[in-house]
């Protein structure tokens, strides 16, 4: 939901996915990327990283990040423990109701080993989302650990989501909504489209909440606009 204060637009984005997909190194590479290199979109102060000895997220990570092109616009910036254990910690991170999400980065381990562990978180964000994924709240995808062998592609993940009812044919009014995959490596050193996907989200929540009121755009609102800087 979209907080205003003292003349500033704070918007919240949300990376969800299975336990150890790589959601808090991407958070650290995006910062690191962010600071170190000039970006559309740079952090303000530190993130705060919560997690266990092993590395695993302990509750959530958080980073706020600041458009340079529209000064007043700041993304709020968290992550969710992907542990069984935390399911109810997620729910009231994602739909807190004096705070709920704006958007989602679902971040999927891409090994075929665990495809049925992303399809379960996958199925655990819609039910939490309430049927407003792509409608309300944009939705991207990283294909995550591209680095590794024996990975899930995009055409199989289509597939999962045209089964999940999460992707819309063309004559849809919502299929120029219908998540990117990006196939990325949260690495710092073999970064691939982290910054990318972080900035299409971010791009595609200030159309729902400029041109769609919070909702999808429709093709006439947005046909001169769709390259909205920010």
């Amino acid at each position: 939901m979209v907080l205003y204060k003292d003349g500033k637009v704070y918007l919240k984005l949300v990376y969800w996915g299975m336990a150890g997909s790589g959601k808090t190194t991407i958070l650290q590479t995006l910062y690191k990327l962010t600071k170190e290199t000039k970006k559309e979109i740079v952090p303000i102060g530190n993130l705060q990283i919560i997690a266990r000895e092993s590395g695993a997220t302990l509750y959530f990570d958080r980073g706020l990040f600041q458009s340079t092109k529209q000064k007043q616009v700041y993304y709020r910036v968290f992550t969710v423990a992907g542990q069984s254990s935390f399911s109810p910690l997620r729910i009231k991170l994602f739909d807190k109701p004096e705070d709920k999400t704006d958007a989602v980065i679902y971040v999927i381990d891409s090994q075929t080993k665990f495809l049925e562990d992303n399809i379960e978180s996958l199925r655990e964000l819609k039910s939490v989302a309430n049927d407003k994924l792509i409608k309300e709240i944009p939705f991207i995808v990283m294909l995550n650990k591209q680095d590794l062998k024996e990975i899930i592609d995009k055409d199989n993940f289509i597939q999962i989501l045209k089964n999940e009812k999460l992707w819309y044919e063309p004559g849809n009014s919502l299929n120029r909504w219908n998540p990117i995959i990006y196939e990325t490596c949260a690495l710092y050193d073999q970064e691939k489209d982290i910054y990318r996907s972080f900035h299409e989200c971010a791009r595609r929540t200030a159309l729902y909440q400029i041109y769609g009121d919070g909702k999808a755009p429709s093709e006439e609102k947005i046909s001169d606009t769709s390259i909205l800087t920010i």
